[in-house]
C-alpha cells in the first residue's frame, strides 16, 4: 500500500474527475504512475547510472577494446 499527499487544489481536480466519470480517484492515481514509468523509467534508470559517477570509457577506446576500429 502507498499513501500519497496531494496539493488541495490537485486532490479537488481528481475528486472532480473521479466523480463526474464514475472511476475511483486510485484508478486515476495508478494511470499516471504507470504512464510516467512507461515513457521515462529507461531516462531514470540511466541517468542513476551517470549520476554514481563511475569510471567512462570513450566511443574511440571502446572500438579498440572490441577489435572494431575504424
Amino acid at each position: 500500500m502507498l499513501a500519497v499527499r496531494l496539493d488541495p487544489s490537485v486532490e479537488d481536480k481528481l475528486s472532480h474527475l473521479a466523480k463526474e466519470t464514475g472511476r475511483s480517484k486510485s484508478y486515476y492515481v495508478k494511470e499516471a504512475i504507470n504512464n510516467y514509468l512507461e515513457e521515462r523509467e529507461e531516462y531514470l534508470l540511466a541517468l542513476a547510472v551517470l549520476e554514481k559517477e563511475e569510471p567512462w570509457t570513450s566511443i574511440d577506446d571502446m572500438r579498440k577494446e572490441l577489435g572494431l576500429e575504424r
